[in-house]
């Protein structure tokens, strides 16, 4: 009798999408800030602070954009659940 294993649960592992806050050294103008249309973008100088709701492919993406631009990756920061707005489908909405 042939064995079957069991499809890792990764339903926890990797949440569909999360809030990160990413923290790149120097002031990005509105040019380099156009590479990241799914990020809002705060200058605390001097660092420019990305704030969004990204899934993991979304978050490589911005990863390698910074990468690519030369930019200097200061910090990722994945916020906890209670510090990210609601899905619009989430029970959490009033």
């Amino acid at each position: 009798m042939p064995v079957h294993l069991q499809a890792p649960d990764d339903s926890g592992m990797y949440p569909g999408s999360a809030v990160y806050m990413i923290r790149i050294r120097g002031h990005l103008g509105a040019t380099l800030l156009s590479a990241f249309p799914a990020m809002v973008s705060e200058q605390q100088d001097p660092v420019t602070v990305l704030t969004g709701r990204l899934d993991r492919s979304a978050l490589y993406g911005v990863l390698a954009e910074i990468e690519a631009l030369g930019l200097d990756l200061l910090e990722v920061h994945q916020l906890p659940p209670e510090d990210q707005p609601p899905e619009p489908d989430d029970s959490r909405l009033p």
